[in-house]
C-alpha cells in the first residue's frame, strides 16, 4: 500500500527551505541594509512548503504567465485551440496575446514558434507516475511532464533572469525519469528549455543510479520532515489518505 503520493514542485520547495541559508546569503549577503533577515527568510521558505503541502491558492504573475506560455506552445505543437484562456496570434505585429486569469500576456511570436517547431512531434501534457520503495514505505511520485519527446524528457521554463544550471537543484530530472522507467519507458535524458522571452537557453542532465539515490535520500529526508511537521498539514493527500477514503 502507497504511503505517500510526491510531486516535484513539493520536492523543490523542501529544497529551498533546507538551503534557505545558502540562499539568502546568494540574494541578500552582500547588502549592508538587506530587506528582510535571514531568519524571516527561512520562515518564509517554511511557510511557502507547508503551504504547497497544504495546497493553498496563491497568486503569481510569473507562474501563470509560465502557464500560458506553456498552454501556447501545447497548442501550436497540437494543432488545436485552448479550452483553458483567449490566445490570438498577430503574426503582422510580431505578437501572440493570451488572455488568462483576467491577465493579458504577450509572447514575441518568432520566439514561441520557434520553440514550439523545435518540440514538434512531442506529446504534450504527458502525466506518469512511479512507486519508489523507501524505507518508511512505498511513495508514489507523479506529475505531469511538459513535452515527451522520442528519446528525451523536455521541460519549458520561463524567467525573468537567467543564470547558468539555474534548474540544476530542481526535482523533475529525477522524478520524471524514475517514473518513466517505472512504466517501461527507458528514456533517461532530461532537457529544460529556459526562456526570457528574448533569449532560450537549454540545461541538459542524465538519469542514472546515482541520480537514482540522490532521489531516495531526498525523499526520505521530506518524508521526515512532513512527518514531525504533521500537526500543520491539512491536506491529507500526501499521506495517501484519499485513497483510503476512497
Amino acid at each position: 500500500m502507497v504511503q505517500y503520493k510526491i510531486y516535484p514542485t513539493l520536492l523543490d520547495k523542501y529544497e529551498g527551505y533546507i538551503n534557505s541559508s545558502r540562499i539568502y546569503q546568494q540574494f541578500w549577503g552582500f547588502a549592508e541594509e538587506p530587506s528582510i533577515t535571514e531568519e524571516e527568510f527561512e520562515q518564509q521558505q517554511f511557510q511557502s512548503l507547508i503551504d504547497g503541502i497544504n495546497r493553498v491558492p496563491f497568486e503569481s504573475d510569473a507562474a501563470d504567465r509560465g502557464t500560458a506560455f506553456n498552454e501556447v506552445v501545447d497548442c501550436i505543437i497540437d494543432k488545436r485551440t485552448s479550452d483553458k484562456m483567449e490566445i490570438k496570434a498577430y503574426k503582422e505585429s510580431g505578437v501572440i496575446a493570451v488572455n488568462y486569469k483576467h491577465h493579458l500576456f504577450n509572447f514575441p511570436f518568432d520566439l514561441t514558434v520557434k520553440i514550439a517547431k523545435a518540440l514538434s512531434g512531442g506529446i504534450t501534457s504527458k502525466f506518469c507516475e512511479g512507486i519508489l520503495p523507501t524505507r518508511y514505505g512505498d511513495v508514489k511520485l507523479y506529475g505531469f511532464i511538459d513535452q515527451l519527446m522520442p528519446f528525451t524528457i523536455v521541460d519549458l521554463k520561463t524567467t525573468s533572469k537567467y543564470s547558468a544550471f539555474k534548474y540544476r537543484d530542481n526535482w523533475q530530472h529525477r522524478v520524471y525519469p524514475y517514473c518513466l522507467n517505472q512504466e517501461g519507458i527507458n528514456i533517461n535524458e532530461f532537457e529544460y528549455i529556459i526562456t526570457d522571452f528574448k533569449s532560450i537557453w537549454s540545461e541538459e542532465y542524465t538519469f542514472n543510479e546515482i541520480e537514482q539515490q540522490k532521489l531516495l535520500n531526498h525523499v526520505e529526508r521530506f518524508i521526515e520532515f512532513i512527518e514531525q511537521h504533521r500537526h500543520l498539514i491539512t491536506d491529507k493527500k500526501i499521506f495517501a489518505l484519499d485513497e483510503v477514503a476512497a
